[in-house]
């Protein structure tokens, strides 16, 4: 089990990693290239990485993403007409947190619907309950399979269904069978 945690989390720390190295990676061309062009919107892809990760951990990428895009801005000599960047740049944020929010839409629906499957597969594993008709000897009272195969009443139900036996003796058939038995006190009132 210490094991499987620990890859687990090798594999996150790997993802982790992917994402922040992703994410200086688009910083570094976002810096050398000139304030005009659209370069908030890679960081999408950070985003769609970080879906991957545990928790909220989508909504700290945006966050850093968010922070990034406009950091490139502030760091950038200033340009003639600086609302058509603020405005480039508004709507790569955009991106990025619509990436974010409709990614942990559909991951806390995925995960729904997983616990649903969970659910219904447990409620199938516990629910065995004999149905239809069960041919049945009259004399031996043994049921017949779908195979044709003759089995006891009490292996039959035993192998297709949660339910266990015990056996006593009715007060019927203690009488019948065993009537110097029957008549003794201790055994009327079981």
């Amino acid at each position: 089990m210490l094991r499987s945690l620990w890859v687990t989390n090798r594999g996150v720390l790997w993802r982790w990693a992917l994402c922040l190295g992703l994410a200086a990676l688009i910083l570094s061309c976002d810096l050398a290239i000139p304030l005009g062009v659209a370069m908030g919107v890679p960081y999408v892809a950070v985003i769609l990485l970080a879906l991957g990760l545990p928790g909220r951990s989508v909504i700290l990428m945006a966050g850093l993403c968010s922070v990034l895009t406009f950091g490139a801005y502030c760091y950038k000599p200033a340009v003639p007409e600086p609302w058509k960047a603020l405005l480039n740049r508004s709507l790569a944020v955009a991106a990025v947190w619509a990436t974010a929010g409709l990614g942990l839409q559909r991951k806390h629906a995925e995960a729904k619907r997983a616990d649903a499957l969970r659910e219904r597969e447990k409620a199938l594993n516990e629910l065995r309950i004999l149905r239809g008709l069960l041919p049945i000897c009259a004399y031996c009272k043994k049921i017949r399979s779908d195979q044709g195969v003759w089995t006891q009443m009490e292996q039959y139900i035993r192998e297709h269904s949660e339910a266990e036996f015990t056996h006593g003796i009715c007060p019927g058939c203690l009488a019948s069978l065993y009537p110097e038995l029957a008549n003794r006190p201790s055994a009327r009132t079981r």
